[in-house]
């Protein structure tokens, strides 16, 4: 197959807006990266969002919903000549023990509105085959590490509103030889910080970490939540944004900046522990995500580590468009029927090739 521009649109649980992407793949290989564009989601367009958070497919309003998520999607991807679009809609709810993750944003709507074919809907099928539904990314992390030159053990970790971490051998000839590849969720990101302090400040993130560097983190509380179920378990594993929300009530008596270094150093912490759980522990962290621009946190995770940790633009990488570079990557290889997912990154009995195609002539 000859390579492809394609097009990924990503828009996370921290709910900030929409990541556009290109990307030139042929669904193995990457050759090169293209145009992004950020569109953020307006104060109005995020509060409609998060009303629907963790709701069910049929729940009343959501017509409403799937519409501003098709429209600010046509929006971001207005202006981009790409020959396949990976659309990964927005998620509302995600229970995988349950064989349930629900993106709202329907690929033939968008496929229609921007006049190019849609690959969507990527992460029911691995559900349904016994899988996390998540991380996806993996398989891209892959084959961005080998476009990168990288060699060694090394972790590629995702701080949206979920963190979640890829451990790779980059000596491994292919993402599904065996031992190439490990995912999971780690524990919560930015989404309790944003949370937290959209309800105390009126502000939307933390930026740059800058309240929760005013603040003395509760040690004791976060070595209590480290002892939760989850960070014992071992992968594949994944979180619903809000698994964790029941933390925020811990937090009633302290000050806004104590509060926010306490959620933020339970980010760090959880990050670190997830070590337990990898083959060896990495030769150096490569941060991508928003949370990456949270320098109190970036800091607490080096401590926490005691390794190498960096911005993935050390290695040419752009973290801010990693994951929507990834949902392009990945729809190439949905047309390929190559797998989007793998048991070693989201626990599925078989490799699973997810995703919807709209907007094809064979359609």
């Amino acid at each position: 197959m000859q390579p492809l521009w394609a097009l990924g649109l990503m828009s996370g649980t921290s709910l900030d807006g929409i990541d556009a992407a290109m990307v030139e793949t042929d669904g193995e290989q990457i050759f090169s990266f293209g145009e992004s564009r950020f569109r953020p989601y307006q104060e109005d367009e995020r509060t409609v969002l998060r009303r629907a958070l963790g709701a069910m497919p049929g729940a009343p309003g959501l017509t409403e919903v799937a519409a501003l998520v098709e429209v600010c999607h046509s929006v971001a991807a207005e202006g981009f000549a790409a020959d396949i679009v990976g659309f990964h809609g927005q998620t509302l709810s995600h229970d995988p023990a349950a064989f349930h993750t629900f993106q709202i944003g329907d690929g033939g709507t968008l496929s229609d509105a921007i006049a190019c074919p849609v690959v969507w809907d990527f992460r029911v099928a691995d559900v349904l085959s016994g899988g996390e539904g998540a991380p996806l990314v993996p398989v891209f992390h892959f084959a961005a590490a080998k476009y990168a030159g990288l060699s060694g053990s090394v972790a590629i970790l995702n701080i949206g509103g979920v963190a979640n971490v890829t451990w790779l051998d980059t000596n491994a000839l292919s993402a599904d030889a065996a031992g190439a590849l490990l995912a999971f969720d780690t524990g919560p990101g930015n989404a309790l910080i944003n949370d937290f302090t959209q309800t105390r400040c009126g502000r939307s993130f933390d930026d740059g970490g800058t309240l929760a560097g005013c603040g003395t983190p509760d040690s004791a509380l976060v070595s209590r939540l480290l002892e939760h179920s989850y960070f014992e378990r071992p992968p594949a594993k994944s979180l619903d944004r809000d698994d964790f929300a029941f933390v925020l009530e811990h937090l009633s008596a302290a000050s806004d900046a104590d509060g926010a270094a306490t959620l933020t150093a339970l980010t760090a912490a959880s990050i670190a522990a997830s070590v337990r759980h990898m083959p060896c522990p990495p030769d150096r962290w490569l941060i991508c995500g928003g949370g990456r621009h949270n320098a109190t946190l970036m800091q607490m995770i080096s401590q926490h580590t005691n390794a190498a940790v960096d911005p993935v633009e050390v290695i040419g990488l752009d973290g801010d468009m990693l994951e929507a570079q990834a949902f392009g990557y990945l729809a190439v290889r949905v047309l390929r029927n190559l797998p989007t997912s793998l048991p070693s990154t989201t626990g599925a009995r078989l490799p699973v090739c997810g995703g919807r195609v709209s907007g094809l002539t064979a359609d």
